[in-house]
């Protein structure tokens, strides 16, 4: 087998049964905020896209990048398609030409003929939480006779004894480490704090992929999936280039220095074009440039890389909706007032008015989300200061509204071109809300947030008894909980409870059952 590392979350897996393109992502992200680094627009993408089958993990843009997808990959490869709930996915593709689809069964182990009549296994966990991704992330398992391949790129599996049993050794493992989110970054509170912050949720972010390397215990480890690069002046604080340990966005470097530090010597650093040749637990490694030349002069490599890209960059800016015009409410309460009335369990979750500041030098208005009145309204006496509240460039949600987005986490919020504020613990809900401007998507997470979690198991933990499945997403806490004095975090998502009462440290509800032994 042969894997190609092609950028960020992407590779391309070469097979005798047949290649396998997957995640390829090139053209700026998120109101043109993420860029792939390292840089990978120099690759032979006519090479690359000629494959026989396609692997998109989910519908963000970093995995998902439609305009690269229309103009390179070949339109007749087959695509292997994660078993979602919501068709979206499916339906984006297709829209690009795609017409041959290998519909996967979660979890489960598929043998494929092809090239030749060579056969390939292949298994997609597919994660359905609100939470993961946009409706749905996913993970790809791909094992030819000799070599097996767990490309688990940014997918945070519950439960991952599915490999062993299916594919016993796994010998490379491609997985994230670094962050993808906006937060603490975008928050409203004193600059030490956020700080602190950061330190906890960089090191949240490695500590839950060490965790992961060692349940899968494969041979070799590829740190990928991140992180992005941002090009645009006004987000270049962003970068870790500056010695700022409460930056999110740890590099390769950083994280294969981490896994040293914990004992673990089988990582690999792989940029664009690196290729490794593996037959089983054997591996070679080549690279397309020296990687000194990207990281010994970090910064200095992406001032080069703003150069050049700026044009491109300028172009997505102009593509935007213009700021001034009407004013948005009408056309936000079109759009909002039908989805809150449609998911009481999502809109009581929420549980207050959050407000929407539409912020800029052409255009200034407030907009409340009113939850529990299920409208969208303006400011009312007495409103006070919203317990959430962003505050937006009006274009920005012209854009978003003009284009029919879905999906604000998935373009607005991972931008990180907004700023926020709360009083009190992260909401889930509301993230979910913005994840679900769609009759089908919201009404699919009402109906599993509804579902009951089943928290009768238990186990031993630092000596408490505690439910075994993580109250929030159902994690398995004998392999993610860490019990520092009477705190409990599960680090597949950081959340936290205080093991005394139960209560959730990091939002409302979610309440965890445990008592001292």
């Amino acid at each position: 087998m042969q894997v190609t590392s092609v950028g960020h979350a992407g590779f391309h897996i070469q097979t005798e049964a047949g290649s396998i393109l997957c995640d390829p992502w090139v053209n700026p992200a998120y109101f043109a905020s993420w860029v792939p680094f390292p840089d990978n627009t120099a690759l032979d993408w006519d090479r690359l896209g000629d494959c026989d089958y396609l692997y998109v993990s989910h519908l963000h843009r970093d995995h998902f990048d439609p305009a690269h997808l229309a103009r390179y990959v070949n339109k007749d490869a087959t695509v292997l398609l994660p078993d979602y709930p919501v068709p979206d996915l499916r339906r984006e593709l297709e829209a690009l030409g795609f017409h041959s689809f290998f519909e996967t069964t979660d979890s489960v182990k598929h043998r494929i003929v092809g090239r030749d009549g060579r056969e390939l296994d292949v298994m997609i966990i597919a994660l359905r939480a609100p939470a993961d991704g946009p409706i749905g992330d996913s993970g790809l398992v791909v094992a030819d006779g000799e070599t097996t391949c767990f490309n688990m790129n940014d997918a945070r599996p519950m439960d991952l004894d599915v490999l062993s049993e299916a594919f016993g050794t796994i010998d490379i493992h491609l997985l994230q480490y670094s962050g993808a989110i906006w937060y603490p970054m975008v928050y409203d509170i004193p600059k030490r704090t956020k700080a602190n912050f950061g330190k906890q949720k960089r090191q949240r972010g490695m500590d839950r992929a060490r965790a992961y390397i060692e349940q899968v215990g494969a041979t070799w480890v590829v740190p990928s999936a991140g992180p992005p690069v941002f090009l645009d002046p006004d987000l270049r604080y962003l970068n870790d280039d500056h010695d700022d340990i409460g930056n999110i966005f740890p590099d390769q470097l950083v994280f294969l220095d981490q896994m040293a530090q914990h004992g673990a010597d089988n990582g690999l650093l792989m940029i664009p074009g690196s290729v490794a040749e593996i037959h089983g637990g054997e591996l070679s490694l080549t690279h397309p440039v020296d990687p000194d030349t990207i990281y010994a002069d970090k910064a200095g490599y992406i001032a080069d890389m703003a150069t050049r890209r700026a044009p491109e960059l300028a172009a997505h800016k102009a593509a935007w909706a213009p700021a001034a015009g009407e004013p948005l409410l009408p056309a936000l309460a079109e759009l909002f007032e039908p989805i809150m009335r449609s998911s009481d369990l999502i809109s009581n979750g929420i549980g207050y008015p959050v407000g929407l500041v539409l912020d800029g030098p052409e255009h200034e208005e407030t907009v409340v989300l009113d939850f529990p009145a299920r409208r969208v309204r303006p400011p009312a006496d007495g409103d006070g200061k919203y317990r959430y509240g962003f505050r937006i460039a009006p274009e920005l949600v012209r854009t978003v509204l003009r284009d029919r987005e879905p999906d604000w986490v998935n373009s607005i919020f991972l931008s990180t071109r907004f700023s926020a504020w709360r009083i009190g613990g992260y909401n889930e809900f509301l993230y979910t809300f913005f994840k679900c401007l769609t009759d089908e998507r919201v009404l699919y997470a009402d109906g599993w947030f509804a579902e009951a979690h089943d928290d009768t198991a238990s186990t031993e933990l630092a000596g408490w008894e505690i439910q075994r499945r993580c109250p929030h997403l159902k994690a398995d806490l004998t392999k993610f909980g860490v019990v520092e004095g009477t705190t409990l975090t599960c680090n597949q998502h950081g959340w936290q409870w205080d093991l005394e009462t139960g209560r959730c440290k990091t939002t409302q509800g979610h309440e965890l059952r445990a008592r001292r032994l």
